[in-house]
């Protein structure tokens, strides 16, 4: 998660990891990227009004880098702003609100679970490697 607010990031943070997720915390886009290049995630959120690059520069480089990786953007100015999906590259775009953490949690499942499951097969062989190995 990407916010210049560490309040709001430990908030989500601390709803998130109640739903069994784990989240790792940037406070800056720039820090987002750099942990890009050193740690691979299966979802990111930021936000859209940071100091520095905005939530919106820092989704362009994000797909440069993982170009598979859901984007959740937060934002207080969504319909201010006019801000979705085609406009943002977000894969969901969300409002702070107060029923941001249940929309959050419910977009992050609806994200993560409509990647493609591993085969059968797959996952058949890497127990096999693990109990041999």
């Amino acid at each position: 998660m990407v916010d210049d607010n560490e309040h709001g990031l430990v908030a989500r943070k601390t709803v998130l990891r109640q739903r069994g997720f784990d989240a790792v915390t940037a406070t800056s886009a720039e820090a987002g990227l750099e942990l890009l290049d050193t740690h691979h995630f299966d979802l990111v959120v930021t936000d859209f009004r940071m100091g520095g690059m905005d939530g919106i520069k820092f989704i362009a480089h994000l797909r440069q880098r993982c170009p598979g990786t859901p984007v959740i953007l937060l934002s207080g100015f969504v319909e201010a702003l006019g801000l979705d999906e085609q406009t943002t590259g977000a894969d969901a775009v969300l409002s702070k609100s107060s029923n941001e953490a249940a929309s959050l949690v419910r977009t992050v499942e609806r994200l993560l679970t409509r990647r493609k499951p591993v085969r059968r097969e797959t996952r058949v062989k890497a127990a096999a490697v693990r109990h041999i190995g």
